[in-house]
């Protein structure tokens, strides 16, 4: 008899690996497979030929200082100009970046170098506005009234946590980038436990089991995109910008606890289905461990993260972002960094 989830897995993949050549993640986590693509960590990069804002937008005009900007629908690519009435720069945009909740910001390629739109795509507008982190500074050139230029590290940081396939150790890779967050980001080694796994190697086949992780230990996997606490404590920003870094943010709250999985990223959200929106939802999370012997809210049990979770509104951004650092929250009081 079978007493294991692996030995089953292996059962039935003798029966499908005849009918799948080579095997995919989805013959045995079918469930994970249908869902996680279309979440938006499955969307943190698009392909220009497939993005659904850029073909939704055919023509996208905006203006800042003397620059004027237009991305322009050509068939299955889209072209990013900017002009200051003078000389233009028009180049196809490589990459897209984000779904436009806090904007989609597009990277392209000119001379050997990779640069950041300066301006962005947002949800909320409906338009182009300025990039994040772009405000306040007025070009000095063309070059740089196009996008910021990005540095090597910034071209492994974003592709390597926007994409799939696109880095190896330091070494960006671009030709061979997948859209998107896919399984192997997350759970390095999958190709070879599927090899193992389709070869019957049970014992082999073992991979991490990142659900039994402490929350700490969550922090700092979920922080290799989402920032640690330890990369804001050191590097910044010190300020309300930092609310977009979830796991800097948990780590300061009062009720956090570094050994307890209750107050951890999946405690919370299933990095396999889009986040969960609207209050309720929560309640259950938080009432694992206020409850019963434990300090409960003397003010409701029921919709919790709306007074002690409060939205944020981030100057640029367009959106508000929740913020993760638990607590009572206090009637005018400075934002805790």
């Amino acid at each position: 008899m079978l007493r294991t989830p692996v030995l089953l897995a292996v059962a039935c993949l003798q029966v499908w690996a005849a009918k799948t050549p080579g095997g995919t993640c989805a013959t045995c986590h079918r469930k994970e497979a249908a869902t996680q693509p279309a979440t938006s960590m499955g969307h943190a990069l698009e392909l220009v030929e497939n993005c659904t804002i850029l073909r939704e937008h055919p023509h996208l005009t905006f203006q800042f200082d003397r620059f004027q900007y237009t991305i322009t629908r050509e068939g299955n690519r889209s072209l990013y100009s900017v002009t200051d009435g003078t000389s233009t720069i028009t180049v196809p945009i490589g990459w897209a970046f984000g779904l436009g909740e806090a904007g989609q910001t597009y990277v392209f390629e000119r001379g050997g170098l990779y640069y950041e739109s300066r301006v962005s795509y947002f949800k909320a507008t409906g338009g182009l506005d300025l990039t994040f982190g772009a405000a306040g500074v007025i070009p000095k050139d063309l070059t740089q009234a196009a996008g910021r230029e990005m540095t090597h590290q910034d071209v492994i940081a974003c592709f390597g946590c926007h994409s799939t396939g696109a880095v190896e150790g330091n070494t960006a890779h671009l030709e061979q980038l997948k859209a998107g967050v896919l399984c192997v980001n997350c759970h390095p080694g999958a190709d070879h436990h599927m090899e193992r796994v389709l070869a019957g190697d049970a014992k082999g086949a073992a991979m991490p089991h990142l659900a039994g992780m402490t929350s700490e230990e969550t922090s700092d996997f979920c922080g290799r995109c989402h920032r640690t606490w330890e990369d804001i404590a050191a590097n910044g920003p010190h300020n309300v910008a930092n609310v977009r870094f979830q796991p800097y943010r948990l780590t300061n709250s009062k009720c956090y606890d570094a050994d307890d999985g209750r107050i951890s990223c999946i405690a919370c959200h299933n990095p396999h289905e889009e986040i969960v929106r609207g209050a309720a939802h929560y309640d259950a999370r938080c009432l694992a461990c206020h409850t019963g012997k434990q300090k409960t809210c003397p003010v409701a049990r029921q919709n919790c993260t709306e007074c002690h979770m409060p939205k944020i509104d981030l100057p640029g951004a367009h959106r508000q972002f929740t913020d993760h650092q638990i607590r009572i929250v206090r009637a005018n009081e400075a934002y805790p960094r």
